[in-house]
C-alpha cells in the first residue's frame, strides 16, 4: 500500500468517526436541568431561579430543578457549578455580590468569573432604596450628604453584613463623596429597614423589596434609588445620578446572571439564552418578577460577559482604596 493510499484510508476512517460521533450525539437538553442559587428559598434570586425555571421547563422540554446551597457569599453555589461537566445541565443563577462586586474587591475569590464561568445571559436587576430615619433632618441625598460632611463619622450606617451589596455600596458613595460614617452590621435588609425605622440607625441602602412598604408606611424616608429609573413603586423618588452628579457611575444596585461552567458548547449556549430571553419577555414572568421588585432583562451572552467585566473593573478601582477584614 502507497503512502498516498494509507493517507487516504486514514482520512477516510476519520471522516466516518467524525460523522458518527455527531450522528450519536445527544441532544440538549438530555436529561434534567439544575440550578444552583447560593441564598435560602424564598428571597429574591430564589424567586427569579423557580419563576425561569418553571419557563424553561416548557421552552426546553425537560425539567428544570432550582437547589439552594446558601454561604460563604455563594461560593458553595459557584463551586458546586465548577466541579460540573460543561454540557448545559448544571447553571449557577449568581447576583452582582459574587459576580461583580466580590470579585472586584476581594482577593480571596477563588474563581476568575471572567474566565472560570460560560456566561448565558442576565435575567434580572434589582433596585436598592438610598433611605434614612425618619428623624433625620434631610429630604434629599444632596441634604444627606452636606449633613454627613457637617457630620463626620457620627451617622451610622446599616447593611447586611461585611462584604453585602448594601455595605459595598455604602463604601462607594462615601468614597466618592467624600463623606464617613460609621458602619453597623446586620444579619439581612430585613434588619436594616427596621432599625431605620425604629431610629437606631441613620442610613441603609435596603433593596427596593424590603425597603418600599416601609417607605409608603412613612416609617423611613426615600431620598433616592440606584438605577437609571425610577422606580414604578417609589415614583416620586429619584436616582442618584439625578440627585447628584458624583453618583451617576453608580448604576444597577444589583443584576442575576445566569452561568455554567467554562467550555460549554457554543449552540448549548445559545439555546439557553434563546429560551431565557424568550421567558424574559412573557407577560407572566414580567408581572411575577416585579411583584418581587426584580425588572425582567434579555441579554446575550456577550452582553453579560461584557456587563461583568466592566462592573468587575469599577469595583477593582475601590477595593485599591478600601481596606476591608472580610473574615
Amino acid at each position: 500500500m502507497t503512502y498516498l493510499s494509507i493517507l487516504r484510508s486514514t482520512a477516510a476512517a476519520l471522516c466516518t468517526t467524525l460523522l458518527l460521533a455527531t450522528s450519536h450525539a445527544e441532544p440538549y437538553p438530555s436529561r434534567p436541568i439544575r440550578i444552583v442559587v447560593g441564598y435560602t428559598a424564598g428571597g429574591g434570586a430564589d424567586t427569579t431561579a423557580r419563576v425561569y425555571a418553571e419557563k424553561l421547563q416548557t421552552i426546553l422540554n425537560t425539567p428544570v430543578i432550582v437547589e439552594n446551597k446558601p454561604g460563604a457569599f455563594e461560593q458553595l453555589a459557584a463551586q458546586t457549578v465548577l466541579s460540573a461537566p460543561p454540557d448545559g445541565h448544571t447553571l449557577w443563577l449568581g447576583t452582582a455580590g459574587a459576580l461583580t462586586i466580590g470579585p472586584g474587591v476581594r482577593s480571596d475569590i477563588p474563581y476568575d468569573i471572567l474566565k472560570s464561568f460560560t456566561h448565558i445571559a442576565k435575567v434580572g436587576e434589582v433596585e436598592a432604596v438610598l433611605s434614612v430615619k425618619n428623624t433625620l433632618p434631610v429630604n434629599s441625598l444632596a441634604d444627606f450628604i452636606s449633613y454627613a460632611k457637617a457630620n463626620p463619622n457620627k451617622l451610622f450606617y446599616g447593611s447586611a453584613g461585611v462584604g453585602s451589596g448594601g455595605h459595598l455600596l455604602t463604601e462607594y458613595i462615601m468614597n466618592v463623596t467624600d463623606i464617613k460614617l460609621t458602619h453597623v452590621p446586620f444579619k439581612g435588609d430585613v434588619e436594616v429597614v427596621r432599625e431605620l425605622a425604629a431610629g437606631t440607625i441613620d442610613f441603609g441602602v435596603p433593596i427596593s423589596a424590603q425597603a418600599v412598604p416601609f417607605v409608603n408606611d412613612r416609617r423611613v424616608k426615600a431620598i433616592a434609588v440606584t438605577g437609571t429609573q425610577r422606580l414604578k413603586t417609589l415614583p416620586n423618588v429619584p436616582t442618584a445620578g439625578d440627585s447628584v452628579e458624583a453618583l451617576k457611575s453608580i448604576g444597577i444596585y444589583s443584576i442575576y446572571g445566569l452561568l455554567g461552567p467554562a467550555g460549554m458548547p457554543p449552540s448549548t449556549t445559545r439555546i439557553l439564552s434563546d429560551a431565557l430571553n424568550k421567558a424574559a419577555q412573557m407577560p407572566e414572568v414580567i408581572q411575577r418578577l416585579e411583584t418581587a421588585n426584580v425588572k425582567a432583562t434579555t441579554s446575550t451572552p456577550a452582553g453579560l460577559q461584557e456587563y461583568l467585566s466592566a462592573e468587575v473593573a469599577k469595583w477593582r478601582e475601590l477595593g485599591k482604596k478600601l481596606k476591608i477584614n472580610f473574615n
